[in-house]
C-alpha cells in the first residue's frame, strides 16, 4: 500500500507585513516558506511547528489555515498555516544544513529564485480570512 505524502508550510509575517522566507542550501538554492514533510505519527500542525523550529530556530503558534493544495506529480497534500512566533522579538537563525539564510520580504518584492507555487501560497495567505485548523479527533466514545 502506498501512502500519500503530507507537507506543511508556515507563513510568518513581521510587524511590517513582510513574510519570512528561507533560502535552501540544496537544489535550485531557492527561497521558500519554512516547511517540509510530515513525519510518521505527526499531526500536520506539529509538522508546521517542527519545520519552522528546525529551519529558523523560531518557536511558533499555529493561528489558522491559509490554504490546502494537492500536487498530483508527487501525490502530495500541502497544508499552509499562518503562524506567529512565541517571542515576537526573536530573530530567525538559519539551520546551516538545509538553510543558508532567513529573511523577511515584502510580498510585493519577493526574492529570486522562487517558485510560482511559493508566490501563490503567499498571495493566498495575504488574501486569507482564515480557514479553520484541522481538529484533533479524541478517542471515540461509542454510544449504545
Amino acid at each position: 500500500m502506498t501512502l500519500k505524502r503530507l507537507g506543511a508550510a508556515a507563513v510568518i509575517f513581521n510587524t511590517d507585513g513582510h513574510v519570512l522566507l528561507v533560502k535552501h542550501t540544496y537544489g535550485r538554492l531557492n527561497w521558500e516558506l519554512p516547511g517540509g514533510y510530515a513525519d510518521a505519527d505527526e499531526s500536520i500542525l506539529a509538522t508546521a511547528r517542527r519545520e519552522v523550529r528546525e529551519e529558523t530556530g523560531l518557536h511558533v503558534r499555529v493561528v489558522h489555515t491559509t490554504g490546502t493544495y494537492y500536487d498530483p506529480e508527487h501525490d502530495m497534500h500541502h497544508f499552509v498555516f499562518l503562524c506567529q512566533p512565541d517571542d515576537l522579538d526573536a530573530t530567525p537563525q538559519p539551520d546551516a544544513d538545509e538553510i543558508s539564510t532567513c529573511a523577511f520580504w515584502s510580498p510585493t518584492a519577493l526574492p529570486r529564485p522562487i517558485s510560482d507555487f511559493t508566490i501563490r501560497r503567499i498571495e493566498d495567505a495575504v488574501a486569507s480570512t482564515g480557514q479553520p485548523l484541522p481538529r484533533i479527533i479524541e478517542p471515540r466514545i461509542w454510544l449504545e
